[in-house]
Formats: structure tokens, sequence, C-alpha cells
């Protein structure tokens, strides 16, 4: 059954109002390690490293749903806060970046095709090197691939307002995950939970294409209870 970023917990089902509750209690356990965070800051070897990674994973992601280098993100950032990875090998980055990719792509239920990868300039990945990765990869996150991201929490916000049109909706919705997407490699946002980048992603959305509803709509967003003065500095970023 394909994992539905907008709805981890229940992918079989429509919206619930009961699982809100669960998703901002757990979204924490789907981030990396502060530990994590406080390296990227202070070595330039690792941050180095994430974009590089990042940028790898998007020439080989271009024709794929956009949503799954996402995920394969995600699990890549909390693998890198339980595992040190060797510095110099440039083989490493790229066989973790294909078994993430595959990970997201097994979960996302899309066809991925990994012969693409098999061979890399002088690196070669066979299956049986990709699925030894895998497993280090998922025994790393406790086989948590289930990952609660920003996604979800578009609809709970935009439930909030007061907007009406379903074409208006869509249109926040839609600008929203592209801002998410594309400030994937902005090292700064790991800082901040999901919700919040969901939040601060819609209240750009909203000022950029519907200024004039925009004070109604953050005062709106602003009524949830998880949410809290955070979501200005994680708009700034």
């Amino acid at each position: 059954m394909e994992f539905e970023l907008e709805d981890p917990l229940t992918s079989f089902q429509d919206h619930q109002s009961d699982t809100v509750p669960i998703l901002f209690t757990s979204e924490s356990d789907h981030m990396p390690s502060q530990n994590f965070l406080i390296s990227l800051k202070t070595s330039d070897s690792l941050a180095s490293f994430r974009r590089e990674a990042i940028s790898y994973m998007s020439q080989f992601a271009r024709n794929l749903d956009p949503f799954v280098p996402y995920l394969a993100v995600n699990y890549m950032d909390r693998f890198n806060s339980k595992q040190e990875i060797p510095q110099g090998k440039p083989w490493v980055l790229r066989l973790l970046v294909v078994s993430c990719l595959s990970l997201a792509a097994k979960m996302k239920n899309t066809p991925l095709s990994l012969s693409d990868y098999m061979r890399e300039e002088d690196c070669i990945f066979d299956a049986q090197a990709i699925n030894k990765m895998e497993l280090l990869i998922l025994d790393a996150l406790d086989w948590r691939m289930r990952s609660i991201t920003p996604f979800p929490f578009l609809q709970f916000f935009l439930s909030l307002s007061k907007f009406q049109d379903p074409t208006l909706i869509q249109a926040l919705k839609r600008r929203a995950s592209e801002l998410i997407i594309h400030a994937l490699n902005e090292i700064k946002l790991l800082e901040y939970k999901p919700s919040i980048i969901a939040a601060s992603a819609l209240l750009s959305a909203s000022h950029e294409l519907f200024t004039l509803q925009f004070t109604s709509f953050k005062a709106s967003i602003l009524t949830c209870e998880y949410i809290n003065k955070v979501v200005g500095g994680c708009r700034r970023t």
C-alpha cells in the first residue's frame, strides 16, 4: 500500500481530526537529532556532505515525484544523526543517496530502476550493496519509515481558515508545497518542527498569492494551540 506523505498515520483513510494531536506530539520523533544540527553548523565538511548528497540526489530524482527525494532526505538526515559518515569517500555518499532514494520510492510505491545507479564513474553498486545499505538505514531508523513531514499539516492549517473556494485552497497548498520542497537544502530549517515549516510555508504562499487576505489567514493559523512565535522566525529563514 502506498505511503501518503499527507496522511502518514492512516494512509488508507480520509483525513481524521483525531489524528491531528498525534501528528503534533509525534513529529519530533521524525527529525534529526540536536547533536546532528550542531555538527552541521560547526562542521564545514558535514554541511558540504549534505549539500553534495542533495545535489546528487536531485540529479537522479528529477523525473520522480518530488515527494520521493524529500522523503529520502528525511531518511538521510535521520540516519546521519545516528551514524558517523566516513569523510573523503565519495562512493559512501552515493551509496547512501541511492539507498535512501530506493527506500523512499518503495514507501511511495514509485517505480525506480536501480540499474541507472549501479555504475557511477569508477564506483560500482550492485543490488546486494544497496540492499545491505538499506538494512543499515532501516536499523538506524528503528524501521520508522512513515515519516511525519510538513505536508500533512498543510490541510489542517487550511481547514482553520475562512477560505471556501477550492481553487484558492488548492493554489495555496500547491505553492506552499513548492516552497517546502525548494527549501530542502536549507540547513536552518532542520531546527524547526514540520508543523512550523508547514505553517510558515502557507503564510509565505498566502502573502505572495493573496495579499489582501494575508492578515486574516495569519490570524486563523495562529489560533492553533500548537503554533507559537517560532513561525515568524521560520518564515525569515
